[in-house]
């Protein structure tokens, strides 16, 4: 039971995280962007799937049950390190990342200490969606990475009067400048607010699993 399907997929998202470490420090701009995001969101697909087949299947194990949350939150917390180390937009990427993971981590501690009666905390329905939220976000800023860069590279050696008169449609666009941009932009503004929504998510869930950790931290 132990080499299913299900768990290889799980430790294949847990070796995932270093891989994306990886592919940032060795490989240069664009393709480690790229590699960036096939890595993350190869790995979050892993994710809904590995869960689907296992009970399809009938092959939940003490193993799987272990590693995948481990994976999950592996992968977020080094994808989110990437981006607030190496995004251009890291000034507003890194509160909502402090608080991902200070509650990844807080809960993380609540569970431990319950022990056997860590089932008060199971994962509810708005945490699942935390988790959806949180993923797309992440995808679409390392996205960003990507377009920034041929932004850059269409853009270079012009001074910002062209890139302006270009923008406005004034001058014609032989380098495609004007869609990269857009491009950059949209990945860029959807992955900030989409995971600033994941942030207030992820304070809502995190009280709510403290209230039902809380009956069971009290004094005798």
């Amino acid at each position: 039971m132990i080499w299913t399907l299900p768990n290889i997929l799980t430790l294949l998202r847990l070796f995932a995280a270093p891989l994306l470490v990886l592919a940032v420090l060795l490989l240069p701009r664009p393709y480690a962007d790229i590699v960036a995001v096939l890595l993350f969101v190869g790995a979050s697909a892993t994710d809904w799937i590995d869960g689907y087949l296992a009970r399809k299947w009938d092959q939940t194990s003490k193993l799987g049950t272990m590693l995948d949350p481990i994976a999950d939150k592996a992968m977020v917390a080094v994808a989110l390190l990437i981006l607030v180390t190496y995004s251009s937009l890291n000034f507003l990427i890194l509160l909502p990342a402090a608080l991902i993971l200070f509650r990844e981590v807080f809960v993380s501690g609540l569970r431990e200490y319950l022990g056997d009666t860590a089932g008060t905390l199971k994962v509810t329905q708005l945490a699942k969606w935390k988790t959806t939220v949180q993923m797309v976000a992440i995808s679409a800023l390392l996205a960003q990475g990507i377009f920034e860069h041929y932004v850059v590279m269409r853009s270079w050696g012009m001074d910002g009067q062209i890139i302006a008169q270009i923008m406005a449609g004034g001058v014609s666009d032989d380098t495609g400048l004007r869609g990269v941009f857009y491009a950059m932009r949209i990945t860029g503004d959807c992955g900030l607010w989409l995971l600033w929504l994941a942030a207030v998510l992820t304070v809502v869930t995190g009280v709510d699993y403290f209230r039902k950790a809380l009956p069971h931290l009290k004094e005798d």
